[in-house]
């Protein structure tokens, strides 16, 4: 649908806007392609593609040239990633939890009371019952 966009002073829609920004610089172009490219061969599983376009000689932004060299670095497990279908992403969701409850409690007197957070955290723990006599003292 198209919307004002304030920088043209026109109605384009979000398609033209990106064709119009990558047209102005081939470096841009070309970086844009290339992306797009990785993206369809990681969905497809293509590590053939992935590995031609890691090894690409375009002529392409410097930010770009940079994590092709990391993919380069890093060749055999970003194949490995697009090819199996095995992920670490419930792993690193649960790391993100423990250190967002280190956070919150900015740090615990020992170990055990951290352990015991995370537990009660992940349900593995129940937290006590209130005492009803204390409650109405």
């Amino acid at each position: 649908h198209p919307r004002y966009n304030w920088h043209y002073k026109d109605c384009l829609t979000q398609a033209q806007v990106v064709m119009e920004g990558i047209s102005a610089n081939t470096a841009l172009e070309n970086s844009y392609n290339l992306m797009q490219s990785f993206i369809q061969a990681i969905e497809t599983n293509n590590t053939q593609e992935l590995k031609s376009l890691i090894t690409s000689k375009d002529s392409i932004g410097t930010l770009m040239h940079k994590t092709l060299l990391t993919f380069k670095y890093n060749l055999k497990a970003v194949l490995n990633g697009a090819a199996l279908p095995y992920s670490n992403g419930c792993l690193e969701g649960f790391n993100r939890k423990i250190k967002q409850i280190e956070r919150t409690a900015f740090g615990y007197s020992n170990f055990i009371n951290l352990l015991t957070r995370i537990r009660l955290e992940e349900n593995q723990y129940t937290e006590k019952e209130p005492n009803s006599l204390l409650m109405t003292a």
